[in-house]
């Protein structure tokens, strides 16, 4: 482009193209805001006449911004700039051109905040290590579920003398047993009712970097919400959408859309009884491609993919081992298949060997015959705790004892890893050395479901064998779509599908492809074939070329390790590994659940946050589980740092660190690439 020529992104308030903004101007025009959306609306129309950018952006994300997306760049509630989150802090230079909204995927092009997720040689892989508070925070926390307790049991000894038809649910009647029991229904009545404003808060629109509220009130001290008809915008730091696909725009969105076009809304039908499209099985072999396996298996549900494979795979005579922390869908599975469960130690690869040792040794109970097989559980990524599992010892065990390994992956795949594929990934090893992989395709791909991968023959045994080909609604085109797409914008797309010419070079490159559909060991992790995917799928040059991929991947790694280091460095107490996306910080005290979520939903900047408690975790160490996507910026970890360490000094939670080591927040905001990268 000429020098003299004006670049397409250059900040000037005047522009000849009429802007798609002009339906609802913002309230408080601000120059730089002004400017902003001088910008996109200059993008938008080079964008609508089919013009390629003439400058070469730094970060390009998500999409193109087209005729289709009208009055989509900035929807109606992201014009008002109040809170600070629909507009970016910096305004774009004229050489950045970005194609995503702020408020669903954040603008940032500092290549200071990229890292890369990958366990360093040498590296020490602790257990997990719990922080305890000072023992007055342990005392306080037992006197007030102590305290809870009790008033729940006055308020229901007086409440059924007096108030009897608020009880009769609990009662027998007209010779009925109760559905709901009073004891079992205590805990929930009692205690959880007390703090539900925490909990199932209503939301509009995208999950993305930024999600609208409902507000609501409770006249009747949460027994009944009231929509107030008012919403409120705030900083997402509550969903899982770790490589932030979770947009509405984007050649992802495009490709969903031309799904449904192809395909319509649903198969009506289970995958064994004419549910099964062409897109599930193109689905299942980039899967496949993608952790490393022979075959893949998918359903329409995470938590049913371990609550019904589990079972296909082990029966009594068997030996299941599961981590004490597995997440609930592993424990419902393992009892539903009729095997013993043993459990070991959150993470001690000591405390699993002397299992092992024992339960090899003494063999079935009673009969003490050997077990006809052993099925080791783990987690890749704990989904309260963050901690990853040690894999490379969980390996030296595995050849040394001879069990069968099954690693769920439903926040790992993804979101570890250089490539993004998992834990074996972050660690280096070969996907293939482990027997089976679970995932889920709700964390990091935006849609909905989870797999099975595994060899072959074990995949088509489960196709039968396991529930879910016979009794599970097969899943549904636009989410097959959306988990091709985000897939293949991670692994990028390699050759097309046909010879570009009859040169030999090109029909051996044309042959070579078409030997790894056919099963054919390729090199992993490697890009997707062209071939692999819907003839009609097109992707942005970005996405298919892998390389938004790769910054979403770097951008997530940089965010969760800076807010882990960061809350450390602050005096805040943390479980995990700071590679994790999950940043569970404790809370304790069950009051103080519900002042951290409102004290941080109420500020200039609203942030939303996930408290969790009882029976989730333990009774006294009750969190706020942070969860870090690729669309946060560098200004958002910011933003939650300095909201935590207001929030942290009101409520006192900052037991993490002496006051003496203690950073100030200006330090560790001024330090960040130094803490992301120790």
């Amino acid at each position: 482009m000429p020098a003299s020529s004006p670049s397409p992104m250059a900040l000037s308030i005047a522009s000849p193209t009429p802007s798609m903004f002009s339906k609802r101007k913002s309230q408080a025009p601000i120059p730089s805001a002004a400017s902003y959306l001088s910008a996109l609306s200059q993008a938008d129309a080079r964008a609508r006449n089919n013009r390629a950018p003439t400058a070469t952006p730094p970060l390009s994300t998500s999409s193109s911004i087209t005729s289709s997306s009208e009055d989509t760049v900035l929807h109606e509630y992201d014009v008002d700039n109040a809170d600070g989150l629909a507009l970016p802090t910096r305004p774009p230079t004229s050489e950045q051109v970005f194609t995503t909204v702020h408020t669903e995927f954040g603008h940032c092009a500092n290549e200071t905040y990229r890292l890369e997720s990958r366990h360093m040689p040498g590296e020490v892989i602790h257990a997990n290590l719990e922080q305890d508070p000072p023992y007055y925070i342990l005392l306080s926390t037992y006197i007030s579920y102590l305290i809870l307790i009790v008033i729940g049991h006055i308020r229901d000894f007086v409440g059924k003398r007096i108030y009897p038809k608020y009880y009769t649910h609990l009662m027998p009647r007209n010779g009925y047993a109760p559905l709901n029991s009073d004891f079992d229904s205590f805990y929930t009545r009692r205690l959880k009712k007390r703090m539900d404003e925490c909990f199932s808060q209503p939301v509009t629109g995208v999950a993305g970097r930024t999600i609208v509220l409902l507000d609501r009130i409770s006249p009747d001290y949460n027994h009944t919400h009231i929509l107030t008809g008012s919403r409120t915008r705030a900083l997402n730091i509550s969903s899982y959408n770790y490589l932030g696909f979770a947009q509405a725009r984007g050649g992802c969105a495009d490709a969903v859309e031309e799904s449904i076009r192809r395909y319509g809304i649903s198969t009506c039908g289970t995958r064994l009884q004419g549910g099964s499209s062409d897109l599930h099985t193109i689905t299942e072999a980039l899967v496949a491609k993608f952790t490393g396996m022979e075959d893949a298996l998918i359903s329409s549900m995470g938590f049913a993919t371990n609550s019904a494979i589990i079972p296909a795979l082990v029966n009594k005579g068997c030996l299941v081992i599961s981590d004490e922390l597995n997440h609930a869908s592993i424990r419902f599975g393992a009892r539903l298949s009729g095997a013993n469960v043993r459990i070991f130690k959150h993470n001690d690869m000591g405390s699993l060997e002397s299992l092992l040792r024992e339960v090899i040794s003494q063999g079935q109970p009673k009969t003490h015959r050997p077990w006809k097989k052993i099925l080791l559980i783990v987690e890749g990524l704990f989904s309260m705790e963050g901690t990853l599992a040690n894999l490379p010892e969980l390996m030296k065990l595995k050849q040394k004892y001879k069990f069968y390994l099954y690693v769920d992956e439903a926040h790992s795949i993804g979101a570890l890893g250089p490539h993004g594929r998992g834990i074996a990934d972050y660690f280096g090893i070969d996907p293939r050395g482990i027997d089976i992989l679970m995932g889920t395709f709700t964390k990091s791909f935006g849609a909905a479901g989870g797999y099975i991968s595994g060899n072959k023959t074990l995949i088509d045994r489960l196709r039968v064998h396991g529930h879910l080909g016979t009794y599970a609604e097969a899943m549904t085109p636009p989410v097959l779509t959306q988990i091709v797409a985000s897939m293949a914008s991670i692994m990028g797309i390699s050759i097309p599908n046909t010879p570009v010419d009859n040169s030999p070079a090109a029909i051996m490159q044309y042959q070579q492809q078409q030997l790894e559909l056919r099963g054919v060991p390729s090199v992993h992790p490697g890009p997707a074939p062209s071939s692999a995917l819907p003839h009609w799928l097109t992707l942005p040059t970005q996405l298919a070329s892998g390389a938004e991929g790769r910054e979403r991947l770097r951008r997530l790694a940089f965010n969760s390790r800076y807010l882990h280091r960061g809350l450390k460095k602050l005096g805040f107490i943390t479980y995990g590994h700071p590679s994790s996306p999950i940043v569970p910080l404790l809370l304790f005290n069950p009051g103080k659940m519900c002042m951290f979520h409102r004290m941080m939903k109420d500020r200039q900047t609203p942030i939303i946050v996930v408290v969790v408690a009882y029976p989730a975790t333990p009774l006294v160490t009750s969190r706020v589980r942070f969860c870090v996507s690729a669309a946060h910026t560098k200004e958002d970890i910011d933003t939650v740092l300095k909201a935590c360490d207001e929030v942290g000094d009101v409520l006192d939670l900052k037991h993490g660190l002496a006051k003496r080591e203690r950073w100030s927040l200006e330090k560790v905001m001024e330090n960040a690439s130094e803490l992301a990268s120790l």
